[in-house]
């Protein structure tokens, strides 16, 4: 049955005047949905899959969701369960892919209870039928928490694999990893190992991602392997020959993680599995690679949980600092967690978690969108909704279990992130999604047409609150920089940080976005290139 995408238009009024945009469920049912993941076609960024853990409390069943879109998510036909004839082969923790053949794919964890290994499923005819479950990796030890991808860039010798690695009980536990060459027809059949884990560590979490040349890069959590288990460290490791060796950093940068059963005041399970992305748009940053993870009590991160980020500039080989990406104030008490991210086109980080800043008590969440234009350096947030829920528990999802992550991508010049929620009235979670205009939280080129000079115009609305816009010209092809100063030559904010090229362009400044640090009055913001600095006045009143 084809589920419409209805739009609800939730542009609530919160106190904390951020931008806000129309959320949708991304299939209703009767189903609890948690643990989203989305992808796209390599070739067709317009054909959208996405999946879920689904638990069906009244059947005890429980399955991945098939949700796709062929209109870049305009509406979406799916099903909470994969049809393959043998639902007891399926038990949660989704992996999609698309590969450059059109073939859907999709990673389980399954059967519970039985050998607890993960499987996959390949699809013909866009998620309709599926294939029987075919084993992923050649060894009968317990598996846990995997992830996925695909090689979509055509000027890859590898281009057309799909990969796969998870975590496998053994002592210690450690990252196996495997792949097909054939859309999912078979899987490696020989065992495939990316790291050893450090001493007294296990390797919790990883997740996979493909470079620019089609080279593979892992990423997982380093956790104590005693209580409370949590995480330490985040390993990596690289791989140039699409997987068949390694190099891996067991540690490749200290952490210090959230990981808990009990996350107050919701007793619910958290962990800081690493979220990675690679920037692959041709840019002055292609091929840099960014690790995002939920950290508290270390430096960067305050005496609550922060959204934390660091970055390679050298494929893996050495990372920077840490790098607080919510600009709320450090050690307010509020609570982020589960980041994912997503590198755009345009090199853009976009990274999306729940947030507890808007709650007095911390008891409600919302979701929130971090997005930096220059590497990392500089971060706006932006509320995706103003609706909040209560975290708890799914029955049948495991002790204390909400699930573990969710999920953004980028395609159609456009954001789609996707999270779990269960809102007021709602008996179930449900996957929740919008549709992000990528101009709407970043820089935005109005013109390609040449300007004769640089030129920085009279913000509008000017006196403005809480949003304004600076328009700005480029005449060629540079570095530009607008930073925001108080009345005492303060450096306020950098709004814009990167090399530009000819054309016009227009930038929206939020005073929240900049976490609280702005009060009425007079301010001023200048344009600075390798040419030219110009600078101008504006008024900010509350």
């Amino acid at each position: 049955m084809i589920r419409l995408c209805i739009l609800i238009f939730t542009f609530l009024i919160v106190n904390s005047g951020y931008p806000q945009f129309p959320i949708y469920k991304l299939y209703p049912s009767s189903v609890n949905q948690i643990e989203p993941v989305i992808v796209h076609h390599p070739l067709n960024p317009q054909i959208l899959f996405a999946s879920s853990y689904t638990i069906n409390t009244s059947t005890f069943v429980r399955n991945e969701g098939v949700y796709v879109s062929t209109n870049g998510g305009g509406n979406w036909t799916g099903s909470d369960i994969v049809y393959d004839g043998y639902p007891q082969f399926h038990n949660g923790d989704p992996g999609p892919i698309i590969d450059k053949n059109g073939i859907f794919l999709i990673t389980h964890w399954g059967p519970a209870l039985q050998d607890n290994r993960f499987y996959s499923n390949y699809s013909t005819n866009s998620g309709l039928n599926w294939s029987t479950a075919i084993t992923c990796f050649p060894t009968n030890n317990s598996q846990d928490k995997g992830s996925v991808a695909t090689d979509g860039e055509q000027s890859s010798p590898y281009y057309g694999y799909s990969y796969a690695v998870c975590a496998v009980f053994e002592s210690p536990i450690r990252i196996i990893f495997s792949k097909t060459t054939n859309s999912g027809v078979n899987w490696s059949d020989n065992m495939i190992y990316v790291n050893q884990s450090a001493a007294s560590r296990n390797s919790f979490g990883p997740n996979i991602a493909v470079g620019p040349a089609g080279k593979l890069y892992v990423a997982w959590a380093s956790t104590k392997n005693t209580s409370p288990f949590n995480e330490l460290g985040i390993g990596f490791a690289s791989s140039s020959n699409a997987g068949s060796t390694w190099s891996a950093n067991e540690i490749a940068y200290n952490c210090n993680g959230i990981r808990t059963t009990q996350l107050a005041p919701w007793n619910i399970r958290v962990n800081s599995y690493p979220s990675m992305g690679v920037d692959k748009s041709g840019g002055s940053r292609n091929g840099w690679i960014y690790i995002v993870t939920c950290e508290k009590n270390m430096s960067p991160a305050g005496t609550d949980p922060d959204i934390i980020l660091h970055r390679s500039t050298d494929e893996g080989n050495t990372w920077s600092s840490g790098i607080r990406v919510n600009r709320d104030v450090l050690n307010n008490g509020k609570i982020q967690y589960f980041p994912a991210i997503d590198v755009d086109d345009d090199g853009g980080i976009n990274i999306i978690y729940y947030d507890t800043r808007n709650t007095a008590s911390n008891d409600s969440v919302q979701v929130y969108l971090s997005r930096s234009q220059d590497g990392g350096n500089n971060w706006r947030d932006f509320i995706i909704t103003g609706n909040k829920f209560y975290p708890q528990p799914v029955l049948l999802g495991g002790a204390g279990n909400q699930g573990d992550n969710i999920s953004i991508i980028s395609a159609n010049n456009k954001l789609y992130p996707l999270w779990m929620a269960r809102y007021p009235g709602e008996s179930v979670y449900q996957i929740w999604s919008s549709i992000i205009e990528i101009s709407s939280v970043g820089i935005n080129k109005i013109s390609n047409e040449v300007p004769e000079k640089f030129d920085l115009s009279q913000n509008y609305p000017n006196p403005f609150n809480p949003k304004t816009k600076i328009r700005y010209n480029v005449p060629l092809s540079t570095n530009v920089t607008i930073n925001i100063y108080n009345i005492n030559g303060q450096l306020m904010q950098t709004l814009v940080n990167g090399n530009h090229n000819p054309g016009e362009y227009e930038v929206d400044f939020d005073y929240n976005t900049a976490g609280g640090i702005f009060s009425s009055g007079v301010y001023f913001y200048r344009l600075i290139t390798d040419n030219d600095v110009i600078t101008r006045k504006m008024i900010l009143t509350k």
